[in-house]
């Protein structure tokens, strides 16, 4: 008996590291040599026009990977043939971008390899690619995902981390995928880029206690007045977008830190790094440390990140289009 319970978290641990080992640096060399550069140059035409969509392919991944791992679920279409809705129209997901993006690449590599290039990891190439040619920071993306076959949208609303998370919960849901507190710290240092809509902060600034006119006091007064002024007028105000770093929404730096440590954190989630003395403590050396540094940290958590729950080898597919599974 205690050889069997001494031999089983081995055996686990094999088949963990057995699939991480079949993602791998060039994956397509021989079956598509040509992908990743055919999704780098779509990334490096398109991307300058549209610098925000970098934001929301970054979004994607992460959303992708969160639930059901890193397999392109959340790109798939309700079908009449499932019956169910897809992660696509969970409530955090119906404010993602850059689905057509996602099927304009697949469509020139399935031209190039047809049936070997995975949604998955096309999802992958292009949010680093899109970051990178932002001006953002560069990670391996070692490939060889396959893509699922299964999306349910109640799935998003228990795995995805919420922008009005705790501390404790964003713990508890990083901790799920396999990730630390430091993983935490550098994959929110991605709110770097991007807006928000104020659907997603409102309540910090008028119900936050359930009594309309109450203010999230972890808040800063001034930025919280600047916003209620300037930006998000009225509760239920589910349109108008703002900068989560307003000082360089555009460029990938370490300002998103600072701005936390001056309570000026867009989401309750960002105000909760500063919470725990261990966040908090990551932030601190971030901020007194260099651009390069933060750049290879983040890469760490990133790859970290898209290696979350992957299907490889036979498990799953390659689909012909993303958003439908293969008939």
């Amino acid at each position: 008996m205690a050889t069997f319970s001494y031999l089983c978290p081995l055996i686990f641990m094999c088949i963990i590291v057995s699939s991480h080992a079949q993602l791998q640096q060039n994956f397509y060399a021989k079956s598509c040599p040509k992908a990743e550069k055919i999704i780098l140059d779509y990334v490096q035409k398109h991307i300058p026009n549209a610098p925000s969509l970098a934001a929301a392919l970054i979004r994607m991944h992460f959303h992708d990977c969160f639930v059901r791992g890193c397999d392109a679920s959340v790109l798939l279409n309700f079908t009449s043939s499932t019956g169910n809705q897809t992660e696509k129209v969970g409530i955090p997901n119906l404010t993602l971008r850059g689905f057509s993006f996602i099927d304009d690449v697949k469509k020139i590599v399935e031209a190039e390899c047809p049936e070997v290039v995975s949604c998955a990891d096309i999802i992958t190439l292009v949010a680093r690619d899109s970051v990178v040619v932002t001006g953002g920071p560069f990670w391996n993306v070692p490939t060889g995902r396959r893509d699922g076959r299964i999306s349910n949208a109640s799935e998003t609303l228990s795995d995805l981390p919420a922008p009005t998370s705790n501390f404790s919960t964003l713990q508890t849901d990083f901790a799920r995928k396999g990730l630390d507190l430091k993983d935490l710290v550098l994959l929110s240092g991605a709110h770097t880029i991007g807006v928000s809509h104020c659907s997603s902060f409102s309540t910090r600034l008028y119900n936050f206690t359930g009594t309309f006119g109450t203010q999230d006091p972890s808040l800063d007064s001034e930025y919280a007045a600047n916003l209620k002024a300037r930006k998000c007028k009225s509760i239920n105000d589910n349109t108008t977008i703002v900068e989560m770093d307003p000082r360089s929404f555009r460029t990938f730096d370490l300002s998103y830190y600072k701005l936390l440590l001056k309570r000026r954190g867009l989401f309750q989630s960002d105000a909760a790094l500063t919470t725990s003395t261990t966040t908090k403590s990551y932030i601190d050396k971030l901020v007194e440390g260099s651009l390069k540094e933060f750049y290879a940290e983040f890469a760490k958590a990133m790859e970290k990140m898209g290696r979350i729950e992957v299907k490889t080898g036979s498990v799953g597919e390659i689909r012909k289009h993303c958003a439908v599974v293969n008939s």
